[in-house]
C-alpha cells in the first residue's frame, strides 16, 4: 500500500522531502511563489509532492509566517451586475498574484467595524473595501497591524488608506454633455434617496454641468435602492410629473434598466426618439439586444489591476503617504440615444 492509500497518514514536507532526497527547506521553496530554487530541484519535489498527494498547509504556513495569503473583499449590493463582475475581476487579480481571495458581503445595516474584525481573526493579509465606507478608526486598527486597507470608489480616510477611484465627475459631466449636444434641453437624473459617495459625485456633476450649459434646472428622481426595482419606481415618478423630459440620466446601470423597462411598459414617449436616456457603469446586461444602454463605461479590469497595485506597493512601503489613483471613463453610445 502506497503513501497515497494510507488516507490515516498526514502527509507534510518531510515525507516529501525524503522521497524527492533533497532538503526540507528545499520543498518549501518549491512551493513559495517567487523563492529561489534549482528546476532539477523543483521537478523532483513536484514529483514527489504528486505522488504523495501532498498540498501546502496553508494555514499552518501562515501562522507561522504570521500572515496568511488570504485578502479580504468587503462588498455590498451583490445583486448589481456591475459589483459581482468588479469582485470577479479583483478576485482573479489577487489569485494571479498568488493570494487567496475571502469575501464578506455586507448591507447597509451591517457594521462595517465588526466585518473587518471578523477578517482580522483570520489574519488577512490585507482588506479591499468596496461596500460603504469603514469608520476611520477600524481602518487604523488594521494599519497597525499591519494590514493594508485600500477603498475602491470611497471618501478618503487615514493617512494611510489608499483609494482606487473611477472618475465619477467625469461620469456626470460626459453624460450631461452627451445629452446636450444630441438636442436634450429638459433633463432629469435617476439616482438614491441615499446615494453612495460615487453616485453623489457623478450626480452633481452631472447637476453642475447642466446648469453650466444652460440647460433648465435638473428635476432629480430618487428611490430607496439603487437598483432594478429602484429605477422602476423613479421612472414612475418621472412619468406622474407630467413634465415633457427630452434627456434622463440615470446614475447607474442596473437603475437604468428598470427605468427603460418601466417607460416601455407604460406606453411612455419612445426612447431614444422621445427620450434620449444614458446610463452608468456599461454593465454586461447593458449591451443585451433588448435594453442596447447609451451608458458611460468604467473597465473593471483596470480597476482590479490598480487595486491589486496599490495594495502591493502598500505591502513594500506601509509608512507611505495614502495615495488616490483615478481611472479614466468612456462614454459608449448605443441606441438609447440618437
Amino acid at each position: 500500500m502506497n503513501a497515497q492509500d494510507d488516507t490515516s497518514k498526514q502527509i507534510t514536507s518531510v515525507d516529501v522531502a525524503k522521497l524527492a532526497g533533497v532538503s526540507r527547506s528545499a520543498v518549501s521553496r518549491t512551493f513559495t511563489p517567487g523563492a529561489s530554487v534549482a528546476q532539477e530541484t523543483r521537478e523532483k519535489v513536484l514529483k514527489a509532492a504528486d505522488a504523495l498527494g501532498y498540498r501546502v498547509n496553508q494555514l499552518a504556513r501562515s501562522l507561522t509566517n504570521k500572515r496568511s495569503d488570504l485578502v479580504g473583499i468587503v462588498a455590498a449590493n451583490m445583486d448589481n451586475p456591475f459589483r459581482t463582475e468588479q469582485i470577479e475581476q479583483i478576485s482573479r487579480k489577487l489569485m494571479e498574484q498568488n493570494f487567496r481571495p475571502i469575501l464578506m458581503p455586507a448591507e447597509s445595516a451591517d457594521d462595517p467595524s465588526r466585518i473587518i474584525g471578523m477578517l482580522l481573526e483570520y489574519s488577512v493579509s490585507g482588506v479591499i473595501v468596496t461596500s460603504d465606507t469603514p469608520p476611520e478608526a477600524i481602518c487604523q486598527e488594521c494599519v497597525s497591524l499591519g494590514v493594508p486597507v485600500v477603498l475602491v470608489n470611497k471618501r478618503k480616510i487615514g493617512a494611510t488608506v489608499d483609494r482606487v477611484l473611477m472618475d465619477n465627475l467625469k461620469c456626470g459631466q460626459l453624460a450631461a454633455q452627451a445629452l446636450y449636444e444630441k438636442g436634450c434641453r429638459n433633463v432629469a437624473i435617476i439616482s438614491a434617496n441615499v446615494p453612495s459617495y460615487s453616485l453623489q459625485v457623478r450626480g452633481d456633476a452631472f447637476k453642475r454641468s447642466c446648469l453650466e450649459m444652460g440647460l433648465q434646472p435638473v428635476t432629480g428622481f430618487a428611490a430607496d435602492f439603487q437598483d432594478y426595482n429602484g429605477g422602476a419606481h423613479a421612472a414612475a415618478q418621472l412619468l406622474a410629473s407630467g413634465r415633457p423630459f427630452d434627456g434622463l440620466f440615470c446614475v447607474t446601470d442596473f437603475m437604468a434598466l428598470g427605468a427603460l423597462d418601466h417607460l416601455r411598459l407604460s406606453g411612455a414617449p419612445p426612447v431614444p426618439e422621445r427620450m434620449q436616456v444614458i446610463g452608468c457603469d456599461d454593465i454586461r446586461q447593458a449591451a443585451w439586444q433588448g435594453y442596447n444602454l447609451t451608458t458611460i463605461r468604467q473597465d473593471t479590469a483596470h480597476l482590479a489591476e490598480a487595486v491589486i497595485e496599490a495594495l502591493l506597493n502598500r505591502f513594500s512601503k506601509p509608512n507611505a503617504p495614502a495615495t488616490t489613483k483615478t481611472l479614466d471613463v468612456s462614454l459608449i453610445e448605443r441606441g438609447t440615444t440618437r
